[in-house]
């Protein structure tokens, strides 16, 4: 049972108002105090194990930031890592893929072992203890987490240049809005960029657009692949429940509006899809076929 002294409703009454009437009212996040980190072989920079004060553990998925991978056990975990290259140009570091593999996962266990070293006093934890699955091995909630020293803990990793700034956002324990959360990581990312600090210091300026470019390529080939065949029709998702990689199976889909849909939750009606960034009516149309809201 949840205690009051460690679940706190943090959530304005303004803000909540503002969401009921645009049929966007993700549920209040609740602060759980004292929290203490759990150390795991599995735990990434962005997903990591953590106890609460009443014994309760629970794996936890940071709003905002992107760690790069760097336990790669099947194939959507190499192409995510790839993708991840790509974005911080650094897919050709090294001279061999092999050699920039490996430099992306330096970079992601130092984002593992940053968590670690800045949850290792008592923290915080905001959620609302949202599906935050991803590649379905555990079962994630997406949260904030301050450190005890009153950090952002997404923000510390972007700003060191060990994550960045992408994925699922939303009004923040402070209630500053999604767009001003995720406009002020993107922010922190620019300076970590010029900064050359953690990832950034390895990347390839003259080739990271045609690296990004090339990733763009890729993913909209992957959904227009994903659009077509006999078999492509067969299955059904719902867009309030189905996790990142679930949604990316969808026809012209891809990571970023995955995160998107999952942000804009619920959907009380497919055409509430039309309210997700980048949504147009002929999207609607196309992913129709595959929708289940019940």
């Amino acid at each position: 049972m949840k205690s009051p002294a460690v679940y706190t409703p943090l959530i304005s009454l303004v803000a909540w108002g503002f969401l009921a009437a645009t049929g966007y009212a993700a549920d209040p996040l609740v602060a759980l105090r004292g929290c203490k980190f759990i150390p795991n072989e599995w735990a990434d920079g962005d997903s990591f194990e953590i106890q609460a004060v009443d014994g309760v553990h629970h794996t936890l998925r940071l709003y905002g930031g992107d760690c790069i991978e760097w336990h790669v056990n099947d194939e959507n975990d190499a192409r995510r890592l790839r993708e991840q290259r790509r974005y911080f140009g650094i897919a050709e570091y090294g001279g061999s893929p092999q050699a920039s593999i490996d430099a992306a996962k330096a970079a992601g266990k130092s984002a593992a072992q940053e968590t670690a070293r800045a949850l290792s006093k008592p923290f915080t934890v905001h959620t609302a203890f949202a599906d935050a699955r991803g590649d379905g091995k555990h079962k994630r909630i997406y949260a904030f987490v301050t450190t005890a020293d009153g950090q952002d803990l997404t923000e510390r990793l972007v700003k060191m240049g060990l994550a960045r700034a992408f994925g699922v956002y939303r009004e923040t324990p402070t209630a500053k809005s999604a767009k001003d959360y995720q406009e002020n990581l993107r922010d922190a990312e620019l300076i970590a960029a010029k900064a050359a600090s953690g990832a950034w210091a390895k990347t390839n300026w003259d080739k990271l657009s045609a690296e990004r470019q090339e990733q763009r390529k890729e993913d909209s080939e992957l959904s227009l692949a994903a659009g077509t065949g006999k078999s492509s029709k067969v299955f059904k998702i719902n867009p309030n429940t189905a996790a990142r990689d679930e949604l990316m199976k969808l026809p012209g889909v891809g990571e970023v509006t995955a995160n998107r849909i999952i942000a804009g939750r619920p959907y009380r009606k497919a055409a509430d899809l039309l309210k997700v960034e980048g949504f147009g009516t002929k999207t609607l149309e196309r992913l129709m076929p595959y929708l289940q809201l019940h």
